[in-house]
């Protein structure tokens, strides 16, 4: 899914060298946000015990700053020590509960552990910060995990709302071509998947099971079997083990 440990982008054009800590130097602060910049990008590099050591030594510091506990719990949720990472989000959380980055990363921990209502809730929180870099993404996040406990419209808004935030994205796009279908509303449908196949042919994404299935359903309802028989090629060409391929072998018999 929207995996916490995407916040980790930010870091990747950093050097280890670049971040090099000397507190007889430099501010408090800085040596807060140094250390914990340099775990990121150790764990990037998937060395998590480099990156403990080096986050550690900003709580040395400073016991309290939550990103180093955002940033423990994305250490411990990448080895698997869930109690651990979920204990972390939530202390990042109690220290500075108006990050919407720290309510991101702990819906997307919370959604891996498929705790749906839960992880809704911190996302929903997330998305109410009007200036989150991220905030696109969080409302695709929403939309996805309103999905998953069936919460159609509030899943259809936050999509709508992605789009406006983030511009055209292919998820998205997608998931309201797909809804809007199921609602019966072709005219929109097609809309949004015309969007969708725009970026297609920009290159700008590739298709994906979903969206090959949304476009077999589409081209069905708009009677053209020959563009419906050319995304089921691909689907069963591309994603043969795919429940959407399975969902397409059972609708054709």
């Amino acid at each position: 899914m929207f995996a916490a440990v995407g916040v980790l982008s930010g870091c990747s054009g950093m050097q280890t060298e670049s971040v090099a800590i000397n507190k007889n130097t430099v501010s408090s602060e800085s040596a807060l946000q140094a250390y914990t910049t340099l775990g990121l990008q150790y764990l990037q590099g998937r060395d998590t015990v480099s990156a403990k050591a080096a986050v550690q030594k900003a709580l040395d510091i400073n016991e309290d700053y939550a990103p180093a506990y955002n940033a423990l719990a994305l250490i411990f949720q990448v080895e698997s020590e869930l109690e651990l990472a979920e204990q972390y989000y939530k202390k990042a959380i109690a220290l500075d509960g108006s990050s919407a980055m720290f309510h991101n990363n702990y819906g997307a921990f919370l959604f891996s552990q498929e705790r749906y209502k839960e992880a809704c809730e911190q996302l929903a929180t997330a998305t109410q910060d009007p200036f989150y870099s991220n905030r696109a993404q969080t409302f695709e996040n929403l939309g996805r995990c309103y999905l998953e406990i069936q919460q159609v419209e509030p899943a259809m808004h936050a999509f709508e709302r992605s789009l406006k935030s983030g511009g055209a994205r292919p998820v998205p796009l997608v998931a309201l071509a797909d809804l809007h279908l199921a609602k019966g509303d072709l005219p929109m449908a097609d809309r949004y998947f015309t969007q969708f196949t725009e970026m297609i042919n920009a290159k700008r994404v590739n298709h994906s099971a979903k969206s090959l299935w949304v476009g077999i359903k589409l081209a069905r309802e708009k009677g053209k079997s020959s563009s419906a028989a050319t995304y089921a090629l691909l689907l069963k060409n591309l994603f043969p083990e795919s429940d959407e391929y399975k969902q397409y072998k059972e609708s054709a018999r």
